[in-house]
């Protein structure tokens, strides 16, 4: 009988230490992603695509897009570098990130033959998010919370959980500055966020003997045409309507 006893008492002190085990990676991986996340490019992104689009469609996006950015840190980010250099990475999530401030600044035509799809804000976020944390500080502390804690689904989810949690402050802000700004000027907002930083990104990332000064104002002149030609094309009748976040 005493036999018996032990073994429940060893089996559920098993248990509960597992649980506590799990639980902490979880705490501990949510923790260190808020606080990592406070001033990252990614809120910042959220505020600015939240200035723009429903706060419903930036939150799903944002979600759908560190789901699987998080499993696919913890599950294969460790082997990555092994085939793409982290260098190449994040060179091309830069250059994304300058197309993305340039069709931000064209807009989205709202004619009959040209209708936005509900879906299309969605798939601008989510494509956004998931590019901005490939090779990012988060991504890789993911893959160094899931080793430290040999728990793969508790890292996941308190990295989500925190990721939610800091971008959600993010589109709190977007929502309010959108209702404090004209359209115009939040669209420029958006377009100015996403472009410095691409450039900032390609400064960091890129070869030495490719940043110059002849190279930089080079850049910055031709991006400065484009942003005129890309406002040109849009117009002021081309400005999407935003909708209401509430």
């Amino acid at each position: 009988m005493a036999y018996i006893v032990i073994l429940k008492v060893s089996f559920f002190y098993i248990i509960i230490r597992k649980g506590m085990n799990l639980m902490t990676a979880f705490l501990a991986s949510l923790v260190f992603v808020v606080l990592a996340e406070m001033g990252d490019k990614t809120q910042l992104l959220a505020m600015a695509f939240a200035t723009r689009y429903h706060w419903k469609t930036v939150m799903w996006g944002v979600f759908a897009a560190t789901i699987l950015n998080h499993l696919l840190a913890v599950v294969v980010g460790s082997y990555l570098t092994h085939f793409i250099p982290m260098n190449y990475i994040q060179i091309a999530a830069a250059a994304s990130f300058i197309l993305f401030g340039l069709w931000t600044i064209r807009g989205d035509k709202l004619n009959g033959e040209d209708k936005t799809s509900s879906r299309s804000p969605f798939w601008t976020v989510a494509i956004a998010f998931f590019i901005a944390e490939m090779g990012d500080k988060t991504q890789l502390a993911t893959v160094a919370l899931a080793a430290q804690f040999n728990a793969l689904i508790p890292v996941w989810m308190g990295t989500t959980t925190g990721m939610m949690i800091a971008d959600g402050i993010g589109i709190i802000i977007g929502i309010v500055l959108g209702k404090k700004i004209p359209e115009r000027a939040v669209k420029w907002f958006a377009a100015i966020i996403f472009i410095l930083f691409g450039l900032f990104g390609l400064y960091e990332y890129l070869p030495a003997h490719y940043v110059t000064p002849s190279t930089i104002v080079i850049s910055l002149a031709v991006i400065s045409i484009l942003m005129y030609i890309m406002s040109r094309l849009g117009g002021e009748d081309n400005l999407p309507q935003k909708p209401s976040p509430e």
